[in-house]
């Protein structure tokens, strides 16, 4: 049986030449320009079709000639200084140039690399060989990565918007920009539960716009819902983030004030109450003046019960109303409620 012989010393130019090769087929699969070079003179020993494409001549007539007689001055005197710069290392160069030759302007990733054009000769001439990646590929898919990603985060953030939309919508009422009515009386419960739990008080206040002027009852039902504009605005710049306010039916508003007892809320709502009897609504020209009704009751000093404060409320609110208006009114206190 024949027995196969293996060569423990290889020829280096042999090994070169095959290794050449190579390098050629390895690197013609990712369309990377190959370069050799004699390193003492610059001139072109060995180029594959891809750098002989980019330098816009056949690659037999790139070999024995040097960058400078193949490309414009300025591009060929930085190759040649990237050049001396790889020379005066040992290890392999990575560097990066921006290349602006035959109409395009293209990056490349340059790895150079200085080795002895005989392995087995100490002061053999030195080739200097360089393979060029392309980087614009690359970098396209990069741009198109992040165009990807920021349009995702895009919708992420649309998203995200359209669910505390939705979110909104089911406690906010879209007109006045309150609460509500439901979502209140969810507020009020927890609040109920909240106080009796930790006993700590909270109170509440129904609004009543008063009877209209003469001018806001002219304009009928635009100027009523000036009006209501205007007092939904108020409430929501002068309540607080724990608080609750809503439209608690066509004329009344609702407040809740947490964690407020009825000298606190008080105060509060007589602020209130001056900031509509100053208020000015303008509608088509015309300047139109509003006052409100206030009825205020706290838990667990006035009632028991959610449906007990709310009667509370209501008779207070009818007290403010007969005394002629544009008052607050406080709920009357139940001595029995604080044994």
């Amino acid at each position: 049986m024949e027995t196969m012989r293996v060569d423990r010393h290889p020829d280096p130019r042999r090994l070169q030449a095959a290794l050449a090769v190579l390098l050629d087929a390895v690197l013609a699969r990712g369309d990377e320009l190959l370069s050799v070079k004699d390193a003492a003179s610059g001139r072109y020993l060995h180029v594959n079709t891809a750098m002989a494409q980019w330098l816009g001549h056949p690659g037999a007539d790139v070999v024995g000639h040097t960058d400078a007689e193949l490309l414009d001055a300025p591009l060929a005197t930085a190759m040649r200084a990237a050049e001396q710069a790889a020379m005066a290392h040992v290890a392999p160069l990575r560097s990066e140039h921006h290349c602006d030759w035959r109409g395009s302007a293209r990056d490349f990733d340059v790895l150079r690399l200085l080795i002895p054009a005989d392995l087995g000769v100490a002061d053999a001439p030195r080739w200097l060989c360089a393979v060029w990646t392309d980087l614009d590929p690359q970098r396209r898919h990069e741009d198109q990565l992040r165009t990807a990603l920021a349009q995702i985060e895009a919708q992420q953030r649309a998203n995200d918007a359209l669910r505390r939309e939705l979110a909104n919508q089911a406690v906010r009422d879209a007109a006045s920009g309150l609460a509500t009515r439901s979502h209140f009386d969810d507020q009020v419960r927890r609040e109920v539960d909240l106080s009796m739990r930790e006993h700590r008080e909270f109170a509440i206040v129904f609004i009543d716009i008063d009877p209209p002027t003469p001018a806001v009852q002219a304009l009928g039902e635009p100027g009523r819902h000036r009006v209501l504009d205007a007092v939904g605005r108020l409430l929501r710049g002068g309540t607080r983030a724990m608080d609750a306010s809503c439209l608690y039916d066509e004329q009344r508003f609702a407040v809740l004030l947490s964690g407020v007892g009825l000298a606190t809320a008080h105060s509060r709502m007589e602020g209130l109450r001056r900031q509509c009897a100053t208020q000015i609504v303008m509608h088509e020209g015309q300047a139109l003046r509003f006052t409100v009704a206030m009825g205020v009751a706290s838990f667990p000093h006035t009632a028991h019960t959610q449906e007990e404060l709310v009667v509370a409320c209501e008779a207070a609110l009818a007290e403010a109303r007969r005394r002629g208006g544009n008052h607050v009114t406080l709920a009357a206190i139940r001595f029995e409620a604080l044994r």
